[in-house]
């Protein structure tokens, strides 16, 4: 069955909102300067706060789904 080789082999990518907005919240965080940069204008450091998500959750998390969740974040 190919989807018990994918849940097997660790390819599922994670799309449920809340562990994802775990992490988001997690990664905010941890990197507070990014997230300052970000507010002054600096689009780069959504990219990394994304990248670092996508580190954290071992490439496993929705690309589109962390952007829009760190977007909604950011703008609080």
């Amino acid at each position: 069955m190919p989807s018990k080789i994918i849940e097997e082999k660790g390819w599922v990518q994670i799309s449920d909102e809340s562990a994802i907005k775990e992490v988001v919240l997690k990664i905010i965080e941890a990197n507070k300067q990014s997230v300052q940069d970000f507010k002054a204008g600096k689009d780069k450091a959504l990219g990394f706060l994304v990248g670092q998500a996508m580190k954290e959750t071992k490439g496993k998390a929705n690309p589109g789904l962390l952007n829009k969740m760190f977007l909604e974040e950011l703008k609080k």
